[in-house]
């Protein structure tokens, strides 16, 4: 669950200020951003957000159905990596997509509130609270573009339903153990890490070395906007 600060200056012998990121607020998807359901039907999308099963504890701001959109360049490359895991008997368990900036500024918020800790012992048992705000929580992420993903692989167990395999960490274990090269995960675990990453990066996704989940497609097409149309 990356989300990346923002450099507001750029040293070049001296100080050049960059044009402020914009943040676009609107109600329409737009044009160029798909529904992944409409490219890959196959792929199981579990939006952790929509509900409270994540590491805020609750529904997040601008999450009201379980839908993936991407930018479109990022959308036409994960069919590529659907296909590809498919050949592999696995299909792609996606966490989150293109996330809206209300999501972001309620990740904030609730980073800011260091009594809560009530999910403390399941995403960060390592950690102190303060210490998320940087390298796993900033106040933009790179999910508001439109080019970054969350996700795993999963596979069928006895009864014929899709699993997510076994990664060594949860998604948004916010620890060393969810680095990429993490110590302490077994090799079969980082063999399916391995794995995720190499269908990944075939297709043009970059992981983020923090977190085995995260994967952004190159180049980004935005780089600079930042969306909030509400995910429905």
């Amino acid at each position: 669950m990356k989300t990346l600060s923002l450099t507001a200056l750029l040293l070049t012998g001296c100080a050049t200020i960059l044009p402020t990121p914009v943040t676009q607020p609107q109600s329409e998807v737009p044009a160029d951003f798909l529904d992944i359901a409409t490219l890959v039907p196959q792929a199981q999308v579990r939006m952790a957000y929509l509900g409270s099963n994540n590491f805020v504890g609750t529904k997040v701001d601008g999450y009201e159905a379980n839908k993936c959109y991407l930018q479109q360049s990022a959308a036409q490359a994960l069919v590529q990596v659907q296909q590809a895991a498919e050949a592999k008997g696995y299909t792609l368990w996606i966490f989150d997509c293109y996330r809206p900036q209300r999501a972001v500024n309620h990740f904030m918020r609730w980073a800011g509130d260091l009594n809560d800790t009530a999910t403390k012992a399941r995403y960060y048992p390592n950690l102190d609270k303060d210490k998320l705000v940087g390298e796993y929580i900033a106040e933009k992420s790179g999910h508001s573009r439109g080019s970054t993903i969350d996700l795993t692989l999963a596979a069928k167990d006895n009864s014929g339903n899709w699993r997510p395999i076994d990664m060594g960490s949860a998604f948004d274990m916010f620890d060393p153990i969810s680095n990429v090269g993490a110590a302490g995960i077994s090799a079969a675990q980082q063999a399916n890490r391995q794995l995720l990453e190499d269908l990944m990066q075939a297709a043009g996704f970059k992981v983020y070395s923090m977190e085995w989940w995260h994967f952004t497609h190159q180049p980004p097409v935005y780089t600079d906007r930042y969306f909030d149309f509400i995910v429905q």
